[in-house]
């Protein structure tokens, strides 16, 4: 598998699961290999904002996406968040490009401050350390100084913080185009072709 096809995509407990879930689905459809990381809090918001059921264990969870996406079986792998042995875990071993999303507050902390408490935290960590892609798909508001210090700090290191501020001039009907907006302006980041939405001026 190509390197550029190797992504890793982390949910944490911010609102807005469906992004990470849809993103995750897109991902596949392009035939890449997905590294997947859920926080504790993202379980509670996935059962609390959408209807999916995501099980516990990393196994279980799993074979759950790779039958929810019709994914080929090397196309998910899930990592529990204490798995230190992941490949996410080291820089010679861990996908060139990295997303978290949605990514809580708490979360964006830990990750401008290194410290790497969790799987999600050190990928990310290692991410910034191997100057890898990385995107920070933040979902809250309103931010107070503490919030935008970090992500100036974060943007300073390479990342990517990209709040998840859905546009309108594509008259969205539904939700779900609320949703790809997003998802597609994270595929353009990647460098993946995407036919979620049209380009400005297109």
């Amino acid at each position: 598998m190509s390197g550029d096809k190797r992504v890793t995509v982390a949910l944490t407990g911010a609102s807005g699961a469906q992004y990470g879930i849809r993103l995750i689905e897109c991902l596949i459809a392009l035939g890449c290999e997905v590294s997947v990381m859920v926080s504790k809090a993202a379980q509670v918001v996935i059962t609390t904002e959408t209807e999916e059921r995501f099980p516990s264990g990393s196994d279980k969870l799993q074979a759950y996406l790779v039958t929810r996406f019709k994914a080929e079986p090397w196309q998910i792998k899930v990592y529990g968040r204490e798995n230190w042995m992941a490949p996410v875990a080291s820089g010679s071993g861990a996908p060139h490009k990295m997303v978290v999303c949605p990514c809580s507050t708490g979360t964006l902390s830990a990750i401008a401050t290194a410290a790497s408490n969790n799987l999600i935290e050190r990928a990310a960590d290692v991410a910034l350390k191997e100057r890898r892609q990385l995107i920070l798909v933040h979902r809250e508001a309103p931010y107070h100084e503490v919030h935008l210090q970090h992500m100036l700090t974060l943007t300073r290191m390479g990342a990517l913080v990209m709040p998840a501020s859905p546009g309108f001039y594509h008259n969205p009907q539904r939700i779900e185009d609320m949703v790809d907006f997003i998802v597609a302006r994270i595929l353009d980041q990647l460098g993946f072709e995407q036919t979620l939405m049209p380009r400005w001026g297109e």
